[in-house]
């Protein structure tokens, strides 16, 4: 097969895989090769500073011994199949980048023959980009479940992030819908590059030339909506693997009907988006805002609120911790108050250091008041007269939000994607998600 042609197949069988973001490493070129890797980062994402940057995103081959039913490329599938070889990928890595179509390079693979032989393969390409052609820009791999260790390990000493996909939520869902494989052994690279990391950070600090292993963290995904589990299962997961992996990253896939099988859901309504986009508000949460799971959802009521984002739909469902006096509540507590992020705070904290602010100021440090002004208080007044009551609150915001829709007032409510390139652009403030 032409190697165009395998590019065609191959990319495209790689665009399910989501677990893929902005390097966060910030090794440079030595002058002698070609291509570096800064922080603000690659992956056909936005990158902090406001960036559309881009990397090339493949399989490394589409033949795959398992049969994941809610896999395009599993073994009983019909489909045209290809594969590269280390070369290839060589040739093609490095032909985008001088053309700068590419800022680098993003690898995952079906497995094809066993585990070892498919990691094999790839340290192989990485070693050769590394090696031979010098290649010194941002590589995502994936390690392959199953391996063995030290290929895993050879493989994180060339990589800048490697990831481990999860694939589903629970250990009931893997043998429900991917039979050939297993939670223990998902979880066991993820615990080896673990303790790569940790260890290779100690080694740093005695010996400042030693390689650097895997120094932009790992990630992982979980496919949304194939099995049935709840938001507040899924959160709970993902708060575990932050807590005992020290994951950069959990990234949701919405899962997509792309092959038939009993035993997948149908879905009338298409892939699940908003849950998926709710997912991400929330993992922001437990990130960046010190939530916990069980404080944003619970048994009782387990999925997220359709109509707010989970910021505001805990502020409504916890009115007793409000209103909040802007120039007395903690760091913690202003986190917590829907239309101020992270670095909104932190502006908030700095400047009440000179002066008292008041609703004009919090404007112009970025708070968003249409939001806001229901929960804070400044030097003890609120923005109006508001009752601090759930359904008189949710009425008003609601109210907000049929306006915009129908063009009525100066209201500025937007429905927020993570793939908006306004949204994205205001990473840097930290007022991404909830603003």
């Amino acid at each position: 097969m032409p190697l165009m042609e395998k590019l065609a197949v191959l990319s495209d069988a790689a665009k399910y895989d989501v677990a893929c973001t902005s390097s966060g490493v910030e090794r440079k070129g030595d002058g002698k090769g070609i291509g570096n890797c800064v922080s603000s980062g690659i992956c056909h994402s936005f990158s902090a500073d406001g960036r559309c940057i881009s990397l090339l995103k493949i399989l490394f081959t589409n033949e795959c011994i398992y049969d994941c039913k809610y896999c395009l490329n599993r073994v009983s599938n019909d489909v045209k199949r290809a594969s590269f070889t280390p070369d290839e990928v060589c040739e093609l890595t490095m032909n985008f980048y001088k053309r700068n179509y590419i800022e680098g390079l993003f690898l995952s693979s079906g497995i094809l023959k066993s585990p070892d032989y498919t990691m094999e393969l790839i340290y192989e390409t990485i070693f050769k980009l590394r090696t031979v052609h010098h290649f010194q820009g941002y590589i995502h791999v994936k390690a392959i479940p199953g391996a063995e260790k030290t290929l895993v390990a050879k493989t994180g000493f060339l990589a800048d992030r490697m990831s481990v996909n999860l694939e589903l939520p629970t250990a009931e869902g893997l043998k429900q819908l991917a039979p050939n494989k297993n939670r223990k052994t998902i979880l066991k690279p993820m615990r080896l590059i673990q303790n790569g990391i940790t260890s290779n950070k100690d080694e740093l600090t005695v010996y400042k030339s030693a390689p650097r292993f895997v120094p932009a963290g790992q990630s992982t995904q979980m496919i949304i909506g194939a099995t049935p589990e709840n938001d507040f299962q899924i959160m709970t997961v993902a708060q575990s693997l932050y807590q005992n992996f020290d994951l950069k990253r959990v990234f949701y896939s919405a899962f997509v009907p792309v092959t038939e099988d009993k035993n997948l859901p149908s879905l009338p309504g298409g892939p699940p988006l908003l849950r998926e986009h709710r997912l991400y508000q929330a993992d922001w949460l437990l990130r960046f805002y010190k939530f916990k799971a069980e404080e944003l959802l619970s048994e009782e009521t387990p999925n997220f609120n359709v109509l707010f984002d989970p910021k505001c739909n805990w502020a409504l469902k916890n009115l007793d911790v409000f209103p909040v006096e802007i120039n007395k509540a903690s760091y913690d507590i202003l986190l917590r108050v829907p239309g101020i992020g992270y670095q909104s705070a932190r502006r908030i904290m700095k400047a009440r250091k000179f002066a008292k602010l008041n609703f004009e100021d919090l404007k112009k440090i970025g708070v968003v008041l249409k939001r806001a002004l229901y929960f804070i208080t400044c030097n003890g007044k609120m923005m109006y007269a508001t009752k601090i009551e759930e359904d008189y609150i949710t009425r008003n915001l609601l109210e907000a939000m049929d306006k915009k829709s129908y063009g009525i007032g100066d209201i500025t409510y937007k429905q927020i994607s993570l793939f908006d390139t306004q949204i994205q652009g205001g990473c840097s403030s930290g007022n991404s998600l909830f603003m």
